[in-house]
């Protein structure tokens, strides 16, 4: 049975505009860039396998990809701490290999990918922010599979994906604070609506109805807001003799 023709390039503006649409709302920063992966797999001809490796803090890791022989390529990298993939992370340059076989950068790396499959690779850089880089992989299983317009294509695709992707972690970075924000706000309310339970039924003062709070969370080994919220879920304090007691009856300072 004849293997299939490779499919006709997508346009690398038809490319850019998909990415454009996207929503970040409906997306997290993963499916984001599987997204980046996929499209860059059909930008540059040949129907290259396609990833997108992340340095974190300068800790690798594949983020996504398209096929097996792009994630072998990737994680084998990973693991000797060099190639060119980490490479383009790293230093925000473009990296070709033409062909595996004659390549005398990473010797023991493109021996290693050449048994998978690998014949040419493509690493375009992908800034994202500070302290997080990556790079877009293309890797081909024939020599010399890159001409200048699929170069120009990835480089012009990785480009815009950057802006997109870091657009991606400033709306995640926001949403994150806002949540945050929203629980922590939650957790007062529930402090403060349990230290009026306390007030009312023991005549207590407010620091005194802190003060049980806190006392009795140290000795059920849990946190405030935790104890508060079972005493206004269930109106009952956990424990029987605990160090609250001497408050609660009122002998406590």
């Amino acid at each position: 049975m004849a293997n299939p023709e490779p499919s006709d390039p997508l346009d690398p503006v038809e490319a850019l505009e998909r990415l454009g649409r996207l929503s970040l709302r409906e997306h997290c920063m993963r499916s984001l860039l599987q997204t980046v992966a996929d499209l860059a797999g059909e930008v540059v001809p040949g129907d290259p396998e396609t990833s997108v490796s992340l340095l974190i803090n300068d800790r690798p890791g594949t983020s996504v990809f398209t096929g097996e022989l792009a994630r072998a390529c990737d994680e084998s990298q990973y693991a000797r701490g060099y190639g060119p993939c980490l490479h383009a992370a790293g230093t925000g340059e473009v990296v070709e290999i033409a062909d595996a076989q004659a390549e005398t950068r990473w010797p023991d790396y493109t021996a290693y990918a050449v048994e998978q499959g690998m014949l040419s690779s493509l690493s375009v850089p992908l800034p994202i922010t500070e302290g997080i880089a990556g790079a877009v992989n293309l890797y081909a299983r024939k020599p010399n599979a890159f001409d200048e317009a699929s170069r120009s294509a990835a480089v012009r695709f990785a480009g815009y994906a950057s802006v997109v992707a870091a657009n991606m972690y400033a709306h995640e970075e926001a949403r994150d604070l806002v949540e945050h924000l929203e629980r922590r706000v939650e957790s007062r309310a529930v402090v403060e609506r349990a230290t009026g339970m306390l007030m009312e039924r023991h005549g207590l003062t407010t620091e005194q109805a802190r003060q049980v709070l806190a006392r009795v969370a140290r000795y059920a080994d849990s946190r405030v807001k935790d104890v508060a919220a079972g005493l206004v879920r269930t109106g009952e304090l956990p424990g029987d003799g605990d160090p609250a007691a001497d408050l609660l009856e009122g002998t406590g300072p």
